[in-house]
């Protein structure tokens, strides 16, 4: 079976979370340089069968985009172009990296982990995969 492959876009880095192959568990897998993130995926791609990108889409409390949607809007257009067969959805990421850093403090991750943003990141697109598995489970 193939695999969903969560990303938490962000402008300087990305962060990758994808499910095993019976799309059961969500685990992280990488953090990315944003400009590196088309050629990652083309590469990661080549390697695995994967059925639908899931994109974190920022919006502020009151439902409206955030100032980062823009750029999500923009990627999910070039991803839709790069990977013409992969369906693409966007997901809300609201809290996720406030979620992901109470989940490394919870784990009893160092501080020195914390303050490791690609950590957080690879965190955040795990909360996003998993939420997304639960809206369509």
């Amino acid at each position: 079976m193939p695999r969903l492959l969560a990303i938490d876009y962000g402008a300087k880095r990305s962060g990758i979370a994808v499910t095993d192959p019976l799309q059961i568990i969500a685990t992280a897998l990488e953090a990315v340089r944003t400009h590196d993130l088309l050629d990652f995926l083309k590469k990661y791609t080549s390697q695995e069968d994967v059925k639908t990108f899931i994109i974190g889409m920022p919006k502020r409390m009151d439902n409206t985009a955030s100032e980062n949607a823009d750029r999500v809007i923009a990627f999910v257009k070039q991803l839709k172009k790069a990977f013409p067969e992969i369906p693409v959805h966007t997901h809300d990421e609201r809290f996720t990296s406030s979620i992901a850093l109470q989940s490394m403090i919870a784990a009893g991750s160092k501080k020195s982990d914390r303050r490791e943003k690609g950590n957080i990141d690879k965190i955040s697109a795990t909360i996003i995969l998993q939420s997304y598995m639960e809206s369509i489970g």
